[in-house]
């Protein structure tokens, strides 16, 4: 049985210890081989063996630490509504504790308590306000703090529910039993702002941040929204309008100037102009014709055509790109490992502290000791949130990879992305990559007596049964000279060589000057004239006919309009970049000298490009490889960073790291701009939330008060834990506004 990898929806989680738990939880269940929880996305990702492991056990190992899972929502119009009863909801409890909370200051801070209504001086009448907050509005913390303690674990939910209830519960016995506390020597001040204020704060906190996630997301619900609804299928010589998940892989669809393609296919008739902006980033319409392919939920923009459905449902490009941006976005990045390696023991740790903190105070601190020490016990415990470490990355990568697919840049995963900014070395691959990858014959030079077309044919005659990328080349240009071709037997391809074959009883080969130097064919009496074709970057392929020199014939891959653009933007980045082919030095140099590449290696057997890649690394180089053929696919691999043109085969595209869904070269160099750019937000995020609480923490346990006689009120320890979250996913979302 093979293991199963499955994405659930999580509820309830705050921070990264939430993480840390949950992780935890799943990894020690028999069944389970490995699970990635991510806060930003609120999934978890796990591995499992169907056997042993069900959705249920999944629900419940989550529900015994604190949490709620579910199967992730197809449905998104309804996902919508659910996420917004939950912000509503967590809305409605904020404002409600502030409100509430409010009056409570006002009956009892210093000052204020001056100019309140009696009421509300009142310590039972504060105690009866508080108790609503104290046990609906934060029982949420309640809720998640005791299965976690349970499990002899912590999260941010244990810190909040620790400090609000020894606020609440003091405050309680000074209000039921005010003769105790002042026999004790203790003033009979309750702190019910303290617990109503802090969770109000912590809750609007919440509330802010789940709401500026949701922003973080909102480049896949854009991809999801680009889908398109219906399609008009030709079926029984009549057209009808039917839903476009009832498109099957074969149908003939019509589409109208204006419409979206609803599926991916193959243009069988008509012509038009179509804007793929929305997939690949391009902002020029492309122009289509009979044989060319269209991309689901692109827009036709002028003429009408038909064409043949050739994928559908999550096979379509759109689809998957949402898949490939959702994974990215639930991926972790190795930078991450560090923030989740020290948010698991930085609750425990946060509790020692408070209670040291307590401790100190209490024996040391001056009058009244108990509430101080209570106080700052309290300050300690709300201001150490770790949740700012937990967002700071997933945030980032979710913005950044969002931004990414609106340019045509695929992701496939964070530790791809923290790679990508430290390229030095850019391989590309020639054909396809760097050139249109549609060759066209250009000289036809015949020899030994031979026309040009006899060599055309029996070139042609070979190519048929051949996949090279040149034989499409010389195959057209014999059907628009309309030559007949010949029947061939014992037909071979000779890998990074040529083709063979015989004849009419003739032995034929054709390929470049290695095929001729094995089979012992003179090449000398054509040499002026191969050098000439290549030093004007042509390819130069040799038809030997029975250990003979038949003919020439020239080909020329056109170089791509972005290819120049594309490498002097790298060049700016301080990037190195080398060309790979399988031509000979003097036509790879030509080609390379057209685009600007000072490095060429040339005559490289496509298994050989693998070997390239290794050899560039061993010089201490951090290799990026481009390519879109299947022979790129173990090159591709290799590489530290895989590039592959979206054009390409599915095999090179899974290969590949980054997937560039469009044409333009110059996508590379914004990808790397990109990586650096999420990586330098991610670096800030971190920063600014491991200084928060190395900063913080110290003075709420009350560093500053020997000096300054500074001691860190709960209210405000709960307003800066609650802003340090909001200022990590707002920095995250400036990467949306990037220019790269």
């Amino acid at each position: 049985m093979v293991n199963l990898n499955k994405i659930f929806s999580i509820k309830g989680m705050h921070c990264a210890s939430c993480v840390g738990v949950i992780e935890r939880a799943l990894k020690k269940t028999e069944g389970i081989i490995d699970a990635n929880v991510n806060i930003a996305t609120e999934t978890a990702s796990v591995n499992f063996d169907p056997q042993l492991v069900s959705n249920d056990i999944i629900f419940s190992v989550v529900a015994n630490a604190g949490y709620k899972a579910l199967v992730i929502e197809k449905d998104t119009e309804k996902e919508k509504i659910s996420k917004s009863k939950e912000l509503d909801s967590l809305k409605f409890k904020a404002f409600f504790s502030l409100f509430f909370g409010a009056l409570i200051v006002w009956g009892s801070f210093p000052g204020l308590v001056n100019y309140s209504p009696a009421l509300l001086q009142n310590y039972l009448v504060q105690f009866i306000i508080a108790i609503p907050i104290q046990f609906w509005a934060g029982f949420s913390f309640y809720k998640a703090a005791i299965p976690a303690l349970k499990n002899r674990t912590a999260n941010m939910d244990t810190l909040v529910a620790l400090g609000t209830s020894v606020a609440f519960f003091y405050s309680a016995v000074v209000t039921i039993f005010p003769e105790f506390i002042a026999k004790s020597g203790l003033e009979t001040m309750p702190y019910f702002d303290v617990s109503t204020i802090v969770i109000g704060l912590i809750l609007l906190g919440r509330y802010l941040e789940a709401r500026a996630k949701g922003k973080t997301s909102e480049a896949i619900k854009k991809l999801i929204g680009l889908a398109a609804k219906t399609a008009r299928v030709l079926r029984d010589g009549k057209e009808m309008d039917v839903p476009v998940e009832q498109v099957q892989i074969g149908d003939i669809l019509r589409v109208r100037p204006g419409e979206k393609i609803p599926v991916d296919g193959v243009i069988t008739e008509g012509e038009s102009s179509v804007d793929e902006a929305m997939v690949t980033g391009e902002s020029m319409p492309v122009d289509k014709e009979k044989g060319d392919s269209v991309i689901g939920s692109t827009i036709n923009k002028s003429g009408s055509f038909l064409f043949k459905a050739s994928k559908v449902g999550q096979d379509t490009m759109l689809s998957q790109i949402v898949k490939l941006v959702q994974e990215a976005q639930g991926s972790k990045a190795p930078i991450q490992r560090l923030a989740d390696t020290i948010s698991a023991y930085f609750v425990p740790i946060v509790i020692m502290l408070a209670i040291t903190t307590f401790v100190v105070w209490f024996d040391f601190g001056p009058s009244p000791v108990l509430l101080k020490a209570l106080l700052n016990t309290v300050a300690v415990l709300i201001i150490a949130c770790p949740c700012a470490m937990g967002l700071a990355t997933p945030t980032a990568i979710m913005v950044g990879t969002g931004k990414g697919a609106e340019n045509g840049i695929l992701i496939k995963n964070a530790e791809s992305l923290e790679t990508a900014h430290k390229i030095n070395t850019i391989i590309f691959d020639k054909t396809g990559t760097l050139t249109k990858g549609k060759p066209e014959v250009t000289d036809l030079v015949p020899l030994n007596k031979y026309s040009k077309e006899n060599v055309l044919a029996l070139a042609a005659s070979l190519e048929k049964g051949s996949e090279h990328s040149l034989a499409e080349a010389i195959l057209k240009r014999v059907a628009e000279e309309k030559i007949e071709l010949s029947e061939i037997k014992s037909f071979k391809a000779i890998s990074g060589h040529g083709i063979e074959g015989i004849i009419n009883s003739q032995n034929i080969f054709f390929g470049n000057r290695r095929l001729m130097l094995r089979e012992k064919i003179d090449v000398n009496i054509a040499e002026n004239q191969i050098q000439l074709l290549e030093k004007e970057g042509k390819t130069v392929m040799m038809l030997g006919i029975d250990r003979k020199l038949g003919g020439l014939i020239a080909v020329a891959d056109l170089i791509k309009d972005t290819a120049k653009e594309g490498v002097e933007a790298l060049e700016k980045l301080g990037i190195e970049v080398v060309m790979v082919t399988g031509d000979n030095q003097r036509t790879a140099d030509a080609i390379a000298g057209q685009i600007g590449i000072d490095r060429v290696i040339a005559e490289v057997l496509p298994q050989d490009k693998e070997a390239e890649v290794r050899k560039i690394q061993a010089e201490g180089k951090i290799v990026g490889m481009v390519g879109d053929g299947i022979n790129d696919a173990p090159a591709l691999a290799a590489a530290d960073i895989g590039i592959s043109m979206g054009t390409g085969t599915d095999v090179a595209i899974e290969a590949a790291d980054i997937t560039l869904v469009n044409t333009d070269l110059r996508t590379i160099a914004k990808s790397v701009k990109l990586s650096k750019r999420i990586m330098s937000t991610i670096k800030m995020n971190l920063f600014w939330a491991f200084g928060y609480n190395i900063i913080l923490i110290p003075v709420a346990m009350g560093a500053l008060y020997p000096l300054f006689h500074i001691l860190l009120n709960p209210i405000f320890a709960s307003a800066a834990m609650a802003m340090s979250s909001i200022s990590v996913v707002t920095n995250s979302l400036r990467l949306k506004g990037a220019k790269i």
